[in-house]
């Protein structure tokens, strides 16, 4: 319902309006919270449609969806029956004084649609409480009903009626923590019957006689560069040193997934595949994303290419077209790094030829790198991996910085990216927006804690780069960059450009990655039309596009969640076992509460800190681990001691 809401903020077409829906659309429509014109409904200016966000008082104010506007407040007569977590439609109030305020006409239902309760028993009493607060979960069951189940039982709960719609197993089993995350946002792995069906009708080989209007590139020596775990490979790239040409290829996705048919629908419901520590969950069935599409070595694969003429750093030319690729060869990035270090050779013609053109590569995308962060910015990133056992149990933490080969891909992503993005004014962007003056403001107070007194400069490159400066002095990179990068704006999805505040460009989107982002799909489609000078079909991929470009904004919101709930869920199951046990930890936030991030032996656990003295932000300690809740993954600790700048090894 809430996707719904979005869709008639921004002005939706009565042919993209569901069945399910139009009943919704029609009762609103009379009611008159939606006008008409032609054929696009959409809510009116004197209406606003979001989630009520309940004050300490009687009070409250709707978080309007599907508009970056103000909140709206709306006092304790305004509210109706209204309750905090509601979504709903509510009259903007004008003419009154003060801030912009409305009142309630309608409550839909619960803005979160879906969570998960665990049977508790308390007194004798059995319950289902909502894991997330430990509030009872708003379904009614009777005595027979509680009966089937057993304390620490988890099921997934239908906010908007109540109804229980499955067991999920039991808190003790550490195989239970994925069901959780992904429930609470009604995700699933398994594809429909249409869908698998459709994936498999297609011919597992590229015939190239097919396709005598694609341009073959198969002679070329693309290769593809890519984690040792992946097995979606979106994009390969080729280098000709002596004519300074880039070519980026694309995994042709959309030459397969047709708008509206069976497999687009679930992408579109998906919009991203979501990587958890032991596996993936696919934004497209396996059929495409690890095979037809993936761009495999030693295999004919469709592609769509930017073909990129530089001269020195400056792109001065590209050529974008439908392609036929053969990569030569499959590197990991950890391959690509000994290849740098002289630690390996290649062992066939195809790899000499590859290997001949990395270091001139590496030259160029160095170069690249240095003059892009004149403008843009480098924030140091430790990208922390888990390793589960068989039972799902985390064993062990590991941290990996980005290294030569990972500075390599993303520089020759960039420039495709940037290229697609020059070739529309109206479509899908990825927009970063300046800080406010108000978060700002919050990250030199956090600064001025730890003895880092910032004087804002001309310019805010200028101050985050005298910010960068102090810290590295400090040796606390990583950690100033995370406060930083807390401040600045969300990245997002629009269809009307603002440019790139952190890359420091003035135009991006997202094009190379198909497999996994529904909104690199959406620009391959764009990008197709306006090549064939289709201004019918251009107009058609982006009839929706600004709800578009919210929805899948908040799909990746939701995608990063469950990556992140799923690791603090494992990060809780060992620190259960840890009870009473002491660790070393650094605090990394203070306001409004202390808490601490674990250092070893397991690196990463954020704890909530109990402390008796004063500590300060980034303060090297020692704590003991005195309680966990699994069910909210809430990890309780006490202060043992601060640690002088050079502690001693805990013995």
């Amino acid at each position: 319902m809430k996707n719904l809401l979005i869709r008639l903020t921004l002005g939706l077409y009565e042919q993209d309006i569901a069945a399910d829906e139009m009943e919704h659309v029609q009762k609103w429509l009379a009611l008159g919270y939606l006008v008409k014109e032609e054929k696009l409904f959409r809510l009116p200016s004197k209406y606003r449609a979001g989630t009520i966000m309940m004050t300490q008082g009687t009070s409250g104010y709707l978080q309007v969806v599907g508009a970056n506007v103000r909140d709206l407040y709306i006092d304790e007569h305004s509210l109706g029956n209204a309750k905090h977590g509601d979504l709903v439609i509510a009259q903007r109030l004008l003419g009154k004084r003060g801030g912009p305020s409305a009142k309630v006409v309608e409550v839909i239902g619960k803005a979160e649609s879906y969570s998960v309760a665990m049977l508790t028993i308390k007194e004798g009493q059995k319950q289902l409480v909502d894991i997330r607060n430990n509030h009872p979960a708003g379904v009614e069951l009777t005595s027979e009903q509680l009966e089937k189940y057993a304390e620490g039982d988890l099921v997934k709960v239908n906010n908007q009626n109540g109804v229980i719609m499955e067991l999920l197993g039991n808190i003790s089993d550490p195989m239970v923590d994925e069901k959780i995350v992904l429930a609470q946002f009604n995700k699933h792995d398994e594809f429909e019957e249409d869908v698998l069906d459709l994936a498999k009708s297609f011919d597992k080989n590229v015939d190239a006689s097919l396709y005598p209007d694609r341009k073959d590139l198969r002679d070329l020596p693309f290769c593809t560069i890519d984690p040792v775990t992946a097995k979606d490979f979106d994009d390969a790239i080729c280098y000709i040193p002596e004519k300074n040409i880039l070519y980026v290829a694309i995994a042709d996705v959309s030459s397969y997934v047709e708008p509206f048919g069976a497999i687009d629908a679930e992408a579109i419901y998906r919009s991203f595949s979501i990587y958890l520590p032991h596996r993936s969950i696919p934004m497209l069935p396996r059929q495409l994303s690890e095979t037809l599409c993936s761009l495999q070595a030693h295999v004919d694969r469709l592609a769509f290419v930017f073909e990129l003429h530089l001269d020195g750093l400056k792109v001065t030319h590209t050529e974008l077209y439908e392609g036929i690729i053969h990569s030569k060869r499959r590197f990991t990035y950890e391959e690509v790094d000994a290849f740098f270090e002289g630690d390996l050779q290649a062992t066939n013609s195809d790899e000499e030829v590859v290997m001949n053109y990395l270091p001139k590569l590496r030259d160029l995308t160095d170069a690249l790198k240095e003059d892009r962060l004149k403008q843009g910015y480098d924030f140091h990133s430790e990208e922390l991996s888990m390793q589960l056992d068989e039972n799902q149990s985390l064993i062990a933490t590991t941290t990996s910085e980005e290294t030569p080969s990972h500075g390599l891909i993303e520089d020759c992503m960039l420039l495709a990216n940037k290229a697609a993005a020059d070739r529309y004014s109206h479509g899908v962007f990825r927009i970063h927006d300046q800080s406010s003056p108000t978060k700002l403001q919050s990250l030199y107070q956090e600064l001025a804690g730890i003895g880092l007194i910032v004087e804002p400069k001309e310019s805010m490159k200028e101050t985050i780069d005298f910010i960068q400066a102090e810290a590295a002095k400090r040796d606390l990179v990583s950690e100033v960059d995370t406060l930083i990068i807390r401040a600045q704006m969300q990245a997002r999805y629009a269809p009307d450009n603002i440019g790139h505040f952190g890359l420091g460009f003035t135009a991006y989107t997202h094009f190379t990655s198909p497999i996994r982002r529904y909104s690199d799909l959406i620009v391959h489609r764009h990008l197709k039309a306006l090549l064939a000078k289709d201004t019918e079909e251009s107009s058609y991929v982006l009839r929706n596009i600004d709800a578009l470009c919210f929805s899948i904004s908040e799909k990746e919101r939701e995608a990063s969640a469950i990556e992140i709930r799923f690791m603090q869920r494992k990060f809780a199951r060992w620190a259960n076992e840890q009870r009473g046990n002491e660790f070393k930890a650094r605090v990394n936030g203070t306001d409004p509460y202390f808490t601490a991030q674990i250092l070893e032996p397991i690196q990463g656990a954020e704890v909530n800190l109990s402390v008796d003295t004063s500590v300060t932000l980034f303060d090297d300690i020692i704590l003991r681990i005195d309680n966990v809740d699994l069910a909210s993954a809430r990890i309780n600790a006490s202060l043992v001691k601060k640690l002088d700048k050079d502690p001693m090894e805990l013995s």
